[in-house]
């Protein structure tokens, strides 16, 4: 039963479960389903807010036949890895994973083309494999790549007597994106400390650009400490327990 794809009676508890408010793991035990199972259900159809079974229970036959359609461009040979892994739930986790992505605010294409990288053993494919997997024009993997390079979420590299570019997604891809949004944080941070003083600080306005100034910083700061504390500990080897609130 974990492994089976959710019915339309269970996308509906669901449904009544965000409506009572409860929260995702009281949702999957009610289910007897895993709390990941429930969360990328809600995250892919809409959000805690947005979440409708039948539209989610539509969208699940759409995305079903999309893969049956797509199931010649599979490269031959990869029906069986080898490794024990099923490719169909691999290509599943990818698009589930694009899907999060773009829930996030990331263009969807560029989602798709990190997604498909970024399950990939290798971390590294070429324009063209990323064409046949994907099944969409060169043009389309182009805008994504450039996306993604601007982000330095990805770097493009040449083996020698290789006249083809791969492009590579490296393991301290998050550890990059992170600091790439602290630096975000700091821009935004020194504009609206800006607004403060043009607003002048006395006033409501002003000391709501002060407040959110002050945050941003904080925030951008923390991002900074909290990465680079993750670096230094992963190359020491040391277990890094999980953060307390406490």
């Amino acid at each position: 039963m974990p492994g089976a794809r959710l019915t339309q009676e269970e996308r509906r508890l669901i449904a009544a479960g965000l409506t009572a408010g409860l929260g995702y793991g009281e949702i999957a035990r009610q289910l007897a389903r895993p709390t990941s199972t429930v969360t990328r259900e809600i995250a892919r159809n809409g959000g805690p807010s947005g979440y409708r079974a039948d539209n989610a229970q539509r969208a699940t036959v759409r995305r079903s036949r999309r893969s049956k359609a797509a199931a010649p461009r599979v490269p031959e040979g990869s029906a069986s890895t080898g490794d024990g892994r099923d490719p169909a739930a691999v290509e599943e986790y990818a698009t589930q994973l694009a899907e999060l992505l773009a829930q996030l605010g990331m263009p969807r294409m560029v989602g798709r083309v990190l997604a498909c990288l970024y399950v990939t053993d290798c971390g590294s494919l070429t324009a063209a494999e990323l064409v046949q997997r994907l099944g969409v024009s060169p043009a389309s993997v182009s805008k994504a790549i450039g996306y993604l390079e601007g982000q330095e979420l990805l770097r493009r590299e040449r083996e020698d007597g290789d006249r083809r570019e791969r492009y590579v997604v490296d393991d301290d891809i998050w550890y990059r994106a992170m600091l790439a949004s602290a630096q975000r944080n700091t821009v935004l941070a020194e504009f609206t400390r800006n607004g403060a003083d043009l607003l002048g600080t006395a006033t409501p306005a002003g000391t709501r650009m002060a407040e959110a100034s002050a945050f941003l910083d904080l925030a951008g700061t923390d991002i900074v400490r909290a990465v680079q504390r993750r670096r230094r500990q992963q190359g020491s080897g040391e277990v890094v327990p999980p953060e307390s609130d406490a």
